[in-house]
Formats: structure tokens, C-alpha cells, sequence
């Protein structure tokens, strides 16, 4: 390929391009092959028109699909009810990770979960040179003034239960001048509510300054309201789940040479290393998010929004901390999780997206608390797998032979290498060369064939 200058390879009008024009001007100013590369882009397209112009329209001078492994994770049994859950995620060994902590903890008594709160929360931020005495004097008017102007947007949410909860002034004046806001908590029942939210919020932002310039209360100097953003918050930390396990230490079972006391005993001290680290804690909340964000993407909800406010929460007390707890008493072993998850089972994506809906039906078309908990479990039973194998077999044993073939084909092995590999790895331990080198030892026919024809 020639080389481009910068100026060959900046465009104005972009977007206003057909998808194949974008296609065009990408392929022959960026790569070598540009009819391979055009070919290639074209072939992930939906055979079906109607949901690829869907699928389109989430985004932005869109050229193609990227695909991802839609898997799912049978036999759990949560709150008494038996589930099969669908699970997006491209790291290898996570569906199978969670799927085995669910028929582990199947025969114990399966997953219990529980709602502790579903509060979300938006903020209007704003700027006020004035008396903040006389602004909570009135706030009582002030709220009822906020409520009444945004029926209009409520009237719905409110019908199916939901709507404007508490409205809080937070004053921020000792950390920045004349910085205040209106910290403002939401029931949104079934919908994520970000739309919600947001317009109730940029309707509080009118009648707040409204408000401030007609009431007498205030002197002609303090009547100016500068509103600086009115938007959703992501943490959300009164909209949590609950999911946990327990069993009597007996009720473990074998371990390979590991007994149930030791392994609950390391278990427990894997965990609390996670409460007290904050680097092991950061590795540990990536491992439940594995479980978490895969579910998220499956249901066409926002795992972006979901990890933000999760991580927060890990460190709201000041020190980054795991998610997850776990206790030895009286002889049992209890392990369990609180979380953040703010997520819509109507609206949005999870209406939208033909491999969403298809998700929530598998789950039941759960509610948005049910989702929470189905959620929640995926997360801990992820974090159970991961560290059952850190504190036995260690990471890597489970990790590898899921990762086999990966680097089976990277190395572009044939199905019956595929094959010959697998048998072959079995009982060894599996790594990037030592894979590459037994592809070049059977290639040059000196590994004899372990397979029956």
C-alpha cells in the first residue's frame, strides 16, 4: 500500500457517506488489501435487513458487526427457581467457570438472593451566590414547586409505582465557591430510567431558577441561578443485591487432596486478603464483573454504568475493597456479595436488540429486581469458581486448557490437530510454545497420533 499523507487520510462529510461509501474511503486509505478487507467487513452483516438496520441504528457511522460468543450457563438454582442464563462474554473459561459453581452449590442448597434497596439517584448540579439559610427555609415550597412542574414526565412512572422519591440540598461550598446541588433519589420500577431521570432532572433546573427569582425571600442579589449540568449518577448505592451461598464445612466436599476445613479455612483467607488489599481487591471485583458484565451485555443493559457504579461502591468507605465477603462460623461457610445494579428489562436496548429480548425470555422476561438477583448470582458464583481454583489447582490449569483452543487457532490448526491437542494436553500443562511446538512436531509426522479412527 502506498503511503498516505494525513491530509488523504482526513475526510469531512464522513457520516453523510452511505455505510458502503464509508466502507470504500476506510479500505483504500488504511489498508493493503482493500477488496479483501471490503469483502471481510460486508460478510459480518445481518442477512436479515430489517434487524441490521436495527442493529445500526445503536450507533454511529457503523460499517459492520463485531461479534461475540453468546454462551449460556445451566443449572442454577437461585431463590428455589431453576435458571439457564445467558452470558456474552469473550474470555475463555468464565461460562464454564460459573457454569460449574452452579451445579456445585445446586446440590447445597443453590444461591439465595435479595433486594436491599433500588433507589436510583440524579443530581442538578448548580451555582448560587446567596443565602443558603434562606434557600432551606423554603425548600419545602421549593420541592412541592419541583414535583408539580415535572408531572407531566412523572405521571406514567408513576402509575406502575415509581416516580420522584426524596429531593436533598447538598451544600458543597466549602470545597468549591457557590457550588451546590439537588441530590434527587428515583424509583423507575422496570426501566433503567436514564431518560426518566434526566428529564426530570432538566425540569428542576427551570423551575429551581424560577423559583429563586420570584420568591420574596430572596434580595435582588441572590435571584441569579447558574444551572452547571443536570444528569444522572451512576453510583447508585441504595439500589443494591444480595447473593450468597452457605453450607456446614462438611457439606464441601473433597477438594483433590484438599479438605473441606482447609479449603474453606484458605477460602476465607483469600477473601479477607481482598477486604484488606486493595490490589488483590481490584483483581478479585474483575473477576465477579466477568460473571456480572456478561449477563449485562446478554440483556442489552449498560455494563459501563454498571462497573462505575460497582467500583465506586467497593470503595465507599475510603479504601478500595472486595465485593465480596466471606465467614467460617459455628461451622458454616458462608460467602456472599452486595453490589450496585442499576438495570431495565423494558426499554432501551432490552427491547431493541434481537438477542436481548431473546435473553430475558430464557430468563422468564424477568422484572428489573429478579434480573438484579439472576444478576447478582452470576457475579458471586464467577468470584466462587475463581477463587475455589486459585486457593487448589491454581488459575492456570483451568484457565489454559480453556484457552487451548485460542492458540490452537492462532496457529491455524487443523481439525485433526485440534484434535491431536487436545488429547495430547490433557494432562499437561499448556502454554503458548508449547502448543506452537507440538503443531511443529506433528507437522513433521514425529508425534504419533493418539486418535482411534
Amino acid at each position: 500500500m502506498e503511503n498516505k499523507t494525513s491530509q488523504q487520510r482526513t475526510i469531512s462529510g464522513f457520516s453523510k457517506l452511505s455505510k458502503r461509501g464509508k466502507i470504500k474511503w476506510i479500505v483504500q486509505n488504511f489498508f493493503k488489501d482493500p477488496e479483501v478487507v471490503a469483502k471481510e467487513l460486508k460478510s459480518y452483516w445481518l442477512s436479515n435487513e430489517d434487524q441490521q438496520k436495527i442493529i445500526d441504528g445503536f450507533s454511529e457511522n457503523t460499517i459492520s458487526n463485531f461479534y461475540l460468543p453468546y454462551g449460556v450457563a445451566p443449572n442454577f438454582k437461585i431463590n428455589d427457581e431453576t435458571y439457564v442464563i445467558p452470558m456474552v462474554t469473550e474470555e475463555s473459561s468464565v461460562v464454564a467457570a460459573v457454569s460449574k459453581a452452579a451445579k456445585f452449590w445446586m446440590s447445597r442448597g443453590g444461591f439465595k438472593a435479595e433486594i436491599l434497596g433500588t433507589k436510583k439517584v440524579g443530581q442538578l448540579h448548580f451555582s448560587w451566590n446567596g443565602d443558603v439559610e434562606k434557600l432551606k427555609q423554603v425548600f419545602t415550597e421549593l420541592t412541592t414547586q419541583l414535583k408539580t412542574a415535572a408531572q407531566s414526565i412523572t405521571a406514567n412512572m408513576e402509575k406502575r409505582g415509581g416516580g420522584i422519591q426524596e429531593i436533598e440540598l447538598v451544600d458543597f461550598t466549602d470545597v468549591e465557591p457557590n457550588y451546590y446541588q439537588l441530590r434527587c433519589n428515583f424509583e423507575t420500577c422496570d426501566s433503567m430510567g436514564a431518560n426518566f431521570i434526566n428529564s426530570c432532572l432538566e425540569s428542576f433546573g427551570q423551575t429551581l431558577i424560577q423559583f429563586i427569582a420570584t420568591n420574596p425571600i430572596f434580595s435582588a442579589a441572590e435571584k441569579e441561578v447558574v444551572i452547571i449540568m443536570a444528569i444522572l449518577s451512576n453510583y447508585t448505592p441504595e439500589c443494591v443485591v444480595r447473593a450468597s451461598v452457605e453450607c456446614p464445612i462438611s457439606d464441601l466436599g473433597q477438594f483433590g487432596e484438599i479438605d473441606a476445613e482447609t479449603f474453606a479455612f484458605k477460602f476465607y483467607k483469600a477473601i479477607r486478603i481482598a477486604e484488606i488489599d486493595p490490589y488483590r481487591a481490584t483483581t478479585n471485583n474483575k473477576g465477579i464483573f466477568n460473571g456480572i458484565d456478561a449477563v449485562v451485555l446478554a440483556t442489552g443493559n449498560d455494563f459501563r454504568a454498571i462497573e462505575a457504579g460497582g467500583h465506586t461502591y467497593a470503595a465507599k468507605d475510603g479504601q478500595y475493597r472486595s465485593l465480596s465477603h466471606c465467614t467460617i462460623e459455628h461451622g458454616i461457610f458462608k460467602f456472599w456479595l452486595d453490589v450496585p445494579l442499576a438495570l431495565g428489562t423494558v426499554g432501551g436496548l432490552t427491547s431493541l436488540h434481537p438477542v436481548a429480548k431473546r435473553s430475558l425470555e430464557l430468563l422468564g422476561n424477568p422484572s428489573a429486581q429478579n434480573l438484579m438477583e439472576i444478576i447478582g448470582v452470576t457475579g458471586l458464583a464467577q468470584n466462587f469458581a475463581a477463587v475455589r481454583s486459585l486457593v487448589t489447582t491454581g488459575i492456570q490449569k483451568g484457565h489454559m486448557k480453556m484457552h487451548l483452543i485460542n492458540i490452537l487457532n492462532q496457529l491455524e490448526a487443523s481439525e485433526k490437530e485440534i484434535k491431536e491437542a487436545v488429547l495430547y494436553f490433557k494432562d499437561r500443562v499448556v502454554s503458548f510454545s508449547a502448543v506452537r511446538e507440538f503443531i511443529q512436531v506433528f507437522r513433521e509426522g514425529k508425534h504419533q497420533s493418539h486418535l482411534a479412527y
